[in-house]
């Protein structure tokens, strides 16, 4: 039986638990988070940060989240070389355009997708505005540093609202495939607004394997992959996708703001159970619409929003 093994963050986890809410097994094994039965692979996710893919079809969905593979206890000569779409050594000194995700994770929300430019002439400026790995920025310095930057890198930013996001899974569209989409177009966007200048990469902040990126863009008439590089903590990479990010956040943000004004409550993010509490109050008070309109409903949390709301009757 073939296998793979992954590291991810909690976050990474929580997302995949998410994903793969409607086929979460009864019992898992002492150490996990959670265990999925799919088709051709069972999936089981530990507290210790590995998650292990098991049976005929583990490569393959193991490409469809993020995380790396674990390092193996075999010698160097036999490690799987890196894919030919990893960036040169010299790229954080280049001019590119680079692209990340938000919202992958949050239940309530939409997801938000930027692609910004940074060319040379422009890394010490970028780099003193304060732009770094946004996941070691608060809120505030996020804000901030954003509303600077829109002002400085030619960028594109792409909302997904939550009804969208609903209706294309609904479709069969899985998460995955949506932030590919996203992040061509994203990159597209802002190529176009470059015209002439000389960008010498594209990088994108890797969520999957190259080939399956590239499976999930089949159906696009507009498939940019010419310069194309792939990375994992593509912020520290280049500042191009650390610039993106810190866009990407900073929509999110005032797109959660929008939604907290909109129920007149503060919105929490991630995926936890204090979010499960607050989706149970919305839709007691509002109805069962907010599943539709204000979250990603096919995470887990909606049906534990909905037992808190049985247990609240009983």
């Amino acid at each position: 039986m073939s296998h793979v093994v992954k590291k991810m963050t909690n976050s990474e986890i929580l997302a995949m638990k998410n994903e793969l809410s409607q086929l979460l097994s009864p019992k898992t094994p002492p150490g996990a988070v959670f265990s999925a039965k799919l088709t051709d692979c069972t999936v089981t996710a530990y507290h210790s940060g590995k998650v292990l893919f098991q049976g005929k079809g583990a490569e393959e969905v193991s490409q469809r989240f993020s995380g790396h593979v674990a390092p193996s206890k075999v010698s160097s000569k036999t490690a799987k070389p890196a894919h030919r779409y990893a960036p040169p050594q010299n790229a954080a000194e280049l001019s590119m355009i680079g692209s990340d995700e938000v919202g992958t994770g949050d239940y309530f929300g939409p997801m938000t997708v930027a692609a910004a430019y940074v060319s040379r002439d422009q890394l010490d400026l970028v780099r003193e505005l304060g732009v770094k790995d946004s996941k070691h920025l608060n809120d505030k310095q996020i804000i901030q540093i954003a509303k600077e930057l829109i002002h400085t890198v030619p960028y594109s930013l792409l909302v997904l609202n939550n009804e969208k996001y609903n209706e294309l899974q609904q479709k069969g569209m899985t998460q995955g495939k949506i932030k590919a989409i996203l992040h061509n177009r994203a990159l597209q966007n802002v190529k176009a607004k470059i015209e002439g200048e000389e960008i010498e990469g594209i990088l994108v902040d890797q969520f999957c394997e190259p080939g399956v990126y590239f499976n999930y863009l089949t159906k696009e008439k507009n498939l940019l992959k010419e310069g194309l590089y792939f990375a994992t903590k593509g912020e520290s990479v280049h500042l191009s996708v650390a610039a993106a990010s810190i866009l990407a956040r900073y929509s999110f943000l005032k797109e959660m703001d929008k939604l907290g004004a909109r129920f007149n409550t503060v919105i929490p993010k991630g995926a936890g159970p204090h979010v499960d509490v607050k989706a149970a109050e919305l839709v007691e008070k509002f109805g069962q619409s907010v599943f539709d309109t204000a979250t990603k409903k096919h995470f887990a949390n909606t049906q534990k929003a909905l037992n808190l709301l049985r247990k609240k009757k009983n």
